[in-house]
């Protein structure tokens, strides 16, 4: 029987290909020749919808992607490099009667073949229910599949044979050809990835965000650069290089002290933004009186920048800026000494947008209790924490150069978030040291969901000894936690370092 791969082609079309049934199943004729050729038969793939996928390509090996990053409506999707980042990670959406909807782990949006034309272009497009966005899985040798439209019936097809990063994806005629099949590679492989503390040496004040899929990690560089780095594992990050993403040269505050980086996606007036809040002063001493906080914008919606410089936010000494949600306001946060028997306290101050100040500061919480004052009286580092309708701030408290650093909780039980008396503290810390374990200090924390969503997970700076300094010897730090009964968070006790752990669901 002679292979379809040997029949003659116009370009890259076959010449004098119809396509038929005979008793039920699919085959191929040649015009003028009478020989006729069996398709494989419409057997289902059977695929997880818990699961992300990337689609690799049995002609080219390039994965199906979403070009050039894009998150807009009807913006093409195409082939390129296999990266596994959440431009090319899809996940099957049951649409009914054995199709699927197939859904961008980078954009939420779904695959869509708009017309029955040969050559559409393949696009991503808001999920509307629609056939053109449903798809069969369809066998072909070798456990490859073909995606074919409930709609139109064409399948996805490299056009024109294309090997090219970029190489256009489009609706043709289902002819089971190398270009039209797909091989599921399911993320993960079902074997749960494993991580190792630290993921960052020389890595204090952390923030970590998943985005897309992708790990984001920026720390205080105690320089005039701010970096990132970012890695599609948590365990990556150790290995991953820093990046710088801004360089505060030449700006008023921007010498040698950048701290306490954070970066939060906020959709202001421009849209969605990245806002990259920090600590600068102007040289390298632990509390000189020049620490200010600022703000940058960056252009889209990539972590990475690019940014630039937005505002200065405050005119006089105060570190550790996040930003609280509550009733869809802003409020900035941070830490500034209050001054008498208050000594430095927590503080909370409206916002009209994410950078710019709409009212007066005002204390929120000052060290009262006596674990908060161990080696000096200090509440600094506050971080919201939401869950079911709950609103809280993780604080550190005593003071980052001894051992005894530890978070504390607040949590909101009124209704006006700037009043100091309807939020309402614990008694007792909520995560500190642990001798047994080698942990000292822990502090300084952000939180991140699982790239799957389903997940808690605190990131923290600690020491490896209790002689530990407030220094760039800290280390990052990661791991799972899980939630009380009255819906406070529960931290458990900080894992030693080298200790494997089950990554992140979802990688």
């Amino acid at each position: 029987m002679t292979r379809l791969d040997q029949v003659p082609r116009v370009g890259s079309r076959w010449r004098g290909v119809r396509v038929g049934v005979v008793a039920g199943a699919a085959v191929l004729v040649l015009a003028g020749t009478g020989v006729v050729f069996g398709l494989p038969s419409a057997s289902a793939a059977t695929v997880d919808t818990s699961a992300s996928y990337v689609f690799v390509n049995r002609h080219s090996g390039k994965a199906m992607d979403v070009y050039d990053w894009s998150t807009a409506e009807n913006a093409p999707v195409n082939q390129w490099a296999r990266n596994d980042l959440a431009v090319q990670q899809w996940q099957f959406v049951d649409a009914g009667g054995g199709f699927y909807k197939v859904r961008s782990r980078h954009s939420g949006k779904v695959l869509e073949l708009p017309s029955a034309a040969d050559g559409t272009q393949l696009v991503q497009s808001t999920d509307r229910g629609s056939a053109t966005q449903q798809f069969r899985l369809v066998d072909s040798a070798g456990g490859f599949v073909r995606f074919v439209n409930r709609q139109s019936s064409k399948v996805i097809d490299v056009w024109e044979w294309s090997t090219a990063d970029g190489g256009r994806l489009a609706g043709y005629a289902d002819l089971d050809g190398a270009n039209q099949q797909w091989q599921l590679i399911r993320l993960g492989g079902g074997t749960a990835r494993t991580f190792t503390n630290p993921i960052k040496r020389n890595g204090p004040d952390p923030w970590l965000q998943v985005h897309n899929g992708v790990y984001y990690l920026a720390t205080t560089t105690w320089n005039s650069t701010i970096t990132m780095r970012r890695s599609t594992t948590l365990a990556g990050l150790a290995t991953a290089p820093d990046q710088v993403i801004f360089n505060l040269a030449g700006r008023p505050n921007g010498c040698c002290n950048m701290w306490a980086p954070e970066f939060h996606l906020i959709n202001g007036p421009n849209g969605p933004r990245w806002y990259f809040y920090y600590t600068a002063g102007q040289n390298v001493a632990d509390f000189n009186p020049t620490q200010r906080l600022h703000v940058l914008e960056s252009a889209g919606t990539d972590p990475m920048g690019p940014y630039t410089f937005k505002a200065d936010l405050g005119s006089d000494w105060q570190l550790d800026a996040s930003i609280l949600t509550v009733n869809n306001r802003l409020y900035l946060m941070g830490t500034y000494n209050a001054g008498g028997s208050y000594g430095q306290s927590l503080f909370i101050t409206p916002m009209s947008n994410p950078w710019t100040l709409s009212g007066p500061r005002v204390r929120l919480s000052s060290p009262t209790l006596s674990w908060e004052r161990q080696t000096h009286p200090v509440n600094e580092g506050p971080e919201p924490l939401y869950h079911d309708g709950r609103t809280m701030i993780v604080y550190s408290a005593s003071a980052c150069w001894g051992p005894d650093y530890k978070l504390g909780l607040l949590t909101f039980t009124g209704s006006d978030p700037l009043n100091p008396g309807h939020w309402t503290k614990a008694p007792n810390p909520v995560f500190q040291r642990d001798n047994a374990n080698g942990v000292y200090a822990p502090g300084h924390n952000g939180f991140f969901k699982s790239p799957d969503g389903t997940e808690d997970w605190i990131v923290y700076h600690a020491n490896d000894s209790a002689g530990g300094g407030c220094d760039m010897n800290r280390s990052t730090r990661a791991q799972k936690f899980t939630w009380n009964a009255d819906g406070t968070p529960n931290f458990g006790t900080p894992v030693r370092l080298g200790v494997t752990l089950t990554a992140p669901s979802g990688e």
